[in-house]
């Protein structure tokens, strides 16, 4: 109890910081929005309605294509699905400006915005979506299959309609990427929140303002997260066979084939294709560039990565472990508010910690981990959470039952299962605090650059190879 306590707290801690901030400016003086504000709320909402429709539409598709369909290299192009999460958008729409600039072409504005958040968000949906038609509804495909209707038939009617929640549980999910995206939208003029916050913070040294459109933006965020909760709810009501059949219903040939071949193939190769356009111009450039300096940031990334990682992995065994033994359901409600960090925009997150924590001295570098902790813990703990819940607890009762305190069963039953859900969740956790711009670029101490806020200097600066 006391765990969740301390990671409740640190988890809220910036947030209400951040409402006490704007609830003080709005008292001092009238405050609003202004006719930055207003666009900054507007382009965000554009980019998510955008991404979001392009997402669901892409991400759908390849699942329906890649669970249902058999076509040759269909498991290949499944697993390649996730290749584009290891892409920041950032580094993809400063690679894209460059060639384009070499070309006589300005990749510029909302439209270019909208299709490479796509590239980088889409596989949120892809996830949930294939998940959907592999396990629910497998038995009415088959049925339908039986009675003679076709595959465009059987899709619309039947898996469709009993995927749809989990389709829109993804939407939210990169939504909620969309809205703490910081790099790609200035690199191409898009007016956002996230990059707003910072401007109103850094540059115009307003943070009541800032603090203001922080609060737009955790209302947008809130409708995304009680959308996702609320379909996710809908969506366990769909699993009615749990059936995985050994053959995929809908075989694809010729032509067919090809084209579920190229559909599936052409997101990730294109979010790898982008930057490696790029690959002889940077190994030229590293000639001039200091290799020491090169070195010195990244081993600051793979320092602060290492230490987010432990931080994070320890703090959501602690979580998932309390809400294990705990039958309090205030224990369950704050394990799941320790966990919203992830949903938050960092900037709206790195401004409530430089609120709270310079005014009493803390350490930047403290104030990243805090940072890198509070928005990836859930990252770790929802994968631990549904290892847990497989494990029954009838094993957990035979093993009091025999003498064994509740350290023992951690120890000797819990951690032994917990070891693959604890290392993926370590690394996904790894893998986003290295990429991860808007968190570092406000909390970094003066002159501690990692590998990448250097990409995003490089490529405001048109320094794309390097």
């Amino acid at each position: 109890m006391v765990a969740v306590l301390v990671a409740c707290g640190l988890a809220l801690l910036p947030l209400l910081t951040l409402l006490k901030h704007a609830l003080i400016g709005a008292g001092d003086a009238p405050l609003g929005l202004g006719f930055d504000g207003a666009r900054q709320v507007q382009g965000t909402l554009l980019l998510v309605a955008g991404e979001g429709l392009l997402g669901a539409v892409l991400g759908t598709a390849i699942g329906w294509l890649t669970a249902v369909c058999r076509f040759p290299g269909r498991r290949w192009l499944r697993i390649a699905q996730l290749v584009p999460m290891a892409f920041p958008a950032y580094l993809l729409a400063a690679s894209l400006i460059d060639w384009g600039s070499h070309r006589g072409l300005r990749i510029h504005g909302l439209g270019w915005a909208i299709v490479l958040l796509t590239l980088a968000n889409y596989s949120y949906v892809f996830l949930l979506s294939t998940e959907s038609f592999s396990v629910s509804g497998r038995r009415l495909l088959e049925a339908s299959r039986s009675l003679g209707v076709g595959p465009w038939s059987s899709f619309f009617r039947v898996a469709l309609p009993i995927a749809l929640p989990s389709i829109g549980a993804g939407v939210a999910l990169s939504a909620m990427e969309v809205v703490n995206e910081l790099g790609a939208v200035r690199l191409l003029g898009v007016p956002s929140l996230s990059a707003g916050i910072l401007d109103r913070w850094q540059v115009d040294g307003d943070p009541q303002g800032a603090a203001l459109l922080s609060l737009v933006a955790l209302a947008i965020v809130a409708v995304l997260i009680a959308t996702e909760r609320l379909l996710r709810q809908r969506s366990r009501r769909w699993n009615l066979d749990g059936s995985r059949g050994g053959e995929h219903v809908w075989p694809l040939m010729g032509w067919r084939a090809t084209l579920a071949q190229l559909l599936c193939a052409v997101p990730p190769l294109g979010a790898v294709a982008i930057p490696l356009l790029w690959i002889q111009e940077g190994w030229q450039g590293l000639e001039a560039e200091s290799l020491a300096e090169l070195g010195q940031l990244a081993s600051r990334s793979l320092g602060l990565a290492l230490l987010a990682t432990a931080v994070t992995g320890l703090g959501a065994l602690l979580l998932a472990i309390s809400r294990r033994w705990s039958p309090q359901p205030l224990v369950r409600q704050l394990s799941f508010l320790a966990g919203l960090g992830y949903a938050i925009p960092g900037s709206v997150l790195a401004l409530g910690l430089i609120l709270l924590g310079a005014p009493l001295g803390f350490s930047p570098v403290l104030l990243l981990l805090w940072g890198y902790g509070d928005r990836f813990i859930a990252v770790s703990k929802q994968g631990l959470d549904a290892a847990l819940e497989r494990i029954p607890p009838s094993i957990d009762e035979t093993a009091t039952s025999l003498g064994c305190d509740w350290q023992g069963v951690l120890r000797r039953i819990h951690l032994p299962l917990l070891k693959g859900p604890l290392l993926v969740g370590s690394l996904l956790v790894f893998v986003d605090v290295v990429k991860e711009l808007p968190i570092t670029l406000a909390l970094r101490p003066f002159d501690f650059d990692t590998l990448a806020v250097r990409v995003f200097q490089y490529a405001s600066d048109e320094r794309v190879g390097a």
